[in-house]
């Protein structure tokens, strides 16, 4: 089973292409249940943000689930197949892998090196997780992902230029509405999610005298409001009717809410700018972060308003980190994927491993029965004695190739050495696959044996009486 990745973003796709692909968190869960009933795959995981959507799934051919995924984004965006092939990007497998460690690097982002990515990735697999639909292959490649990502904000400075998205605007806003930027001035945040509470920590850093947060559910607005207040921010919470009230009194808008429709309409600006108390030359700008857009196109042709969407901002040269930063950043992303392929294909050939041991056990096995229905002379001393010079014989033998093929399988192409094994050993695939998950032997985790070093024959009751107290080879751990 491999990974295979579909995916549009901003660097692949204009935004109007974005807004309609865009999965909401409503959306999500379908999707994934969809992607899970098709016929090639097992797994899957939906990564969306507010300039990509990824679907990462597990699969057992490429062509069949690659037609599968296609025809899925294409009747949810509406978009012709055609169109959505001459934007989206596909990748298997090792390179699979790779774009994800990337993307949680922030190598990925429209701001290089923005750390909200690692929230997102680590929400879809959430999701993903407690629908089931993410299993092992899944669980480990998302999990590492994240461990690259902390590693890369940590250890170079490829963040340096901007935390996320909502910095970059808010800096361009800065420079709009005059001098003093942002300070003392008064702002709205549309939205509670994340992106408000990051928005609300960039206007308070910033400076701002005044936050007021807008939301559908004003309890959640009124929780926002309440933590910039705690950073000695004033702030009051307002429901989205209020929305051109709050629009009247403010520098700034800030809004990203995953809403359908448009939130900022032509209507309500008009209103706003209206009202009694406005300067007319008192500029408004407005940050339009959300897929698909929150703010109606029309608005930006009223005097006076400056719209900052998900567009303009790609153009930003702020959004790039260092060179140097970023080429650290690669440097460990390069590092991570190999130990991660090898760890991954080393996890491949060790049920292979372990069927053949198991073989071995089971041949030993049969030979001792045999021993004992043509020698019921033996006493136990004797007994012991033979089961364990076998058991030594077998160990020997076996314990240099076992060791060899699995550092031969950490290599690239080591999957073969895998096969060979099982092709010289006559080891049937239903052997292998039963070694690869947990499974009791003599009251012992095969999963927790060490399947190099011991002959797990050793675990099996039946044996016991051919075995004595001799701890060669790790003999029992039952």
């Amino acid at each position: 089973m491999s990974v295979l990745l579909v995916g549009v973003s901003h660097r692949t796709a204009p935004v109007p292409v974005l807004e309609r692909v865009a999965v909401t968190d409503t959306d999500r869960p379908k999707l994934t249940d969809k992607l899970l009933a098709s016929s090639h795959i097992s797994e899957a995981m939906i990564v969306s943000t507010c300039n990509r959507v990824e679907i990462y799934a597990v699969v057992d051919a490429f062509h069949g689930a690659l037609a599968e995924v296609g025809e899925l984004l294409a009747d949810h965006s509406g978009l012709d197949l055609t169109d959505l092939h001459r934007h989206a990007y596909v990748r298997y497998s090792e390179a699979a892998a790779e774009h994800l460690f990337a993307v949680a690097s922030g190598l990925d982002s429209m701001v290089i090196g923005e750390q909200q990515i690692l929230g997102q990735i680590r929400t879809a697999y959430a999701s993903s997780d407690a629908q089931q639909a993410a299993g092992r292959t899944l669980h480990e490649l998302a999990q590492q992902a994240l461990r690259v990502g902390k590693r890369v904000h940590s250890e170079t400075g490829i963040d340096s230029a901007g935390a996320s998205v909502v910095s970059v605007a808010l800096d361009r806003a800065a420079g709009i509405v005059g001098a003093g930027g942002l300070t003392g001035r008064t702002a709205v945040v549309v939205g509670a999610g994340s992106m408000g509470g990051l928005s609300v920590a960039h206007l308070t850093r910033a400076g701002i005298g005044r936050i007021v947060v807008v939301n559908r559910t004003k309890e959640r607005a009124e929780h926002l409001a309440d933590t910039a207040r705690s950073n000695g921010v004033a702030a009051e919470a307002l429901d989205l009717a209020e929305l051109a009230d709050a629009m009247a009194q403010a520098d700034v808008l800030v809004t990203c809410t995953g809403a359908v429709g448009a939130v900022v309409t032509l209507a309500d600006t008009h209103r706003a700018l209206a009202q009694p108390g406005r300067a007319p030359e008192r500029p408004l700008v407005i940050c339009d972060l959300g897929l698909p857009r929150d703010v109606e196109p029309a608005v930006s042709g009223l005097p006076g308003v400056t719209v900052l969407d998900m567009e303009s901002l790609q153009r930003d040269p702020a959004a790039g980190a260092a060179a140097s930063d970023a080429d650290a950043a690669r440097t460990i992303v390069a590092a991570e994927l190999a130990n991660y392929l090898a760890g991954q294909r080393l996890a491949e050939v060790t049920p292979t491993v372990t069927a053949l041991r198991q073989r071995a056990a089971d041949v030993v096995e049969a030979e001792l029965m045999r021993l004992d229905s043509r020698l019921p002379g033996l006493d136990d001393p004797e007994r012991d004695e033979v089961a364990r010079t076998v058991r030594r014989v077998v160990d020997k033998l076996l314990h240099a190739p076992t060791v060899r093929v699995k550092q031969l399988a950490s290599a690239p192409g080591g999957d073969s050495y895998a096969a060979a094994l099982r092709e010289l050993f006559e080891l049937s695939p239903g052997s292998v696959e039963a070694v690869a998950k947990p499974t009791e032997l003599g009251g012992a985790d095969l999963g927790a044996i060490d399947i190099t070093d011991g002959f797990i024959a050793g675990q099996d009751p039946r044996l016991r009486r051919f075995v004595g107290d001799d701890n060669h080879g790790k003999e029992s751990q039952a």
